[in-house]
């Protein structure tokens, strides 16, 4: 309980700091859209007080703050709607996508890690290494374009874009799995060949337990813990960064509801994805440093910091 209270103790400067990361953006942000819809709506310039800025800055962060954790992010200059209520409306496709594209990059790239490790420094080894190799480097807006032009164009297997059902899911999960199962399938390697130089490794052994039996109860279950908590992390990462795949699909999620915002300028709908985006990461981060405790009770969270992941 001390470690649950220091860590949500923590969300909070982190939490303002992401509040006054996206008021200064939309400080210096180029343009002035409000004067824009201004003018477009009444005719004429409009001043900053008819435009709502003429108060200090200080005083319109306070109210930001106040007013978005009341779960009021602004409204949109181009729809005149609550930006929130928009997210909100987005924030299911983006789960679904993040969470196949999770689902995808564990399928992958945890049996990848497992298989290298068990076969170190054989050429399975370094053929799977540079597999996840290459696919840690690969840009997904490079994958989804090839994608497309494979299954899309070439083969007529999925839709190119939009939403619908599984079939539109496919191309875009996997555009955003391939990378994380490259850097999973890393990690799971790195944790598989500490766990089987371990002293418990050789007993299970010498007791006569098969080599299956003996992968699976004892390695597997040991090495597990750090690649969970990247998978939390992954999934994070996702939920709130997957810009780039939903704009090429043209997934309707919170990330190009976002592009579509920096097109058009709407400050408003720019600090609230950045607020909203913030939140969720740093709410699953939580999440995951609490399960990492849980899956390994031999750590004392509360008086050590948790392993960094890379």
């Amino acid at each position: 309980m001390t470690y649950v209270a220091r860590r949500v103790a923590y969300l909070v400067p982190t939490w303002l700091g992401i509040t006054l990361l996206a008021f200064v953006m939309a400080q210096f942000a180029p343009g002035d859209a409000a004067s824009t819809v201004f003018a477009r709506e009444h005719g004429r310039p409009g001043s900053a007080a008819e435009i709502g800025l003429d108060d200090p800055a200080a005083e319109r962060y306070a109210r930001s703050v106040s007013d978005a954790l009341h779960g009021d992010l602004g409204t949109s200059y181009t729809s005149g709607r609550p930006v929130a209520t928009e997210l909100l409306s987005r924030f299911p496709s983006t789960l679904e996508l993040a969470l196949a594209g999770t689902f995808l990059a564990v399928l992958l790239g945890l049996p990848l890690g497992v298989l290298a490790a068990l076969k170190r420094n054989t050429p399975t080894d370094h053929v799977t290494r540079g597999i996840s190799l290459v696919a840690a480097s690969m840009p997904s807006f490079w994958v989804a374009y090839l994608l497309i032009i494979l299954f899309s164009i070439k083969l007529h297997v999925f839709p190119s874009f939009g939403s619908g059902g599984i079939n539109h899911l496919v191309l875009p999960a996997l555009a955003l799995a391939l990378g994380e199962a490259g850097l999973l399938a890393r990690l799971a390697r790195a944790s598989m060949l500490e766990v089987l130089g371990q002293d418990y490794m050789t007993t299970a052994r010498a007791k006569g337990l098969s080599e299956w039996r003996t992968i699976g109860v004892h390695a597997l279950r040991n090495a597990i813990a750090p690649v969970i908590t990247q998978v939390g992390l992954v999934f994070g990462y996702l939920l709130a960064y997957s810009a780039i795949v939903e704009v090429v699909f043209v997934w309707p999620g919170i990330s190009r509801y976002a592009v579509e915002a920096i097109n058009q300028r709407d400050i408003p709908v720019i600090q609230g994805f950045v607020i909203f985006a913030g939140t969720v990461y740093i709410l699953v981060n939580l999440a995951v440093d609490l399960l990492y405790q849980r899956l390994d009770p031999r750590i004392d969270l509360a008086s050590a910091p948790r392993p960094v992941m890379t």
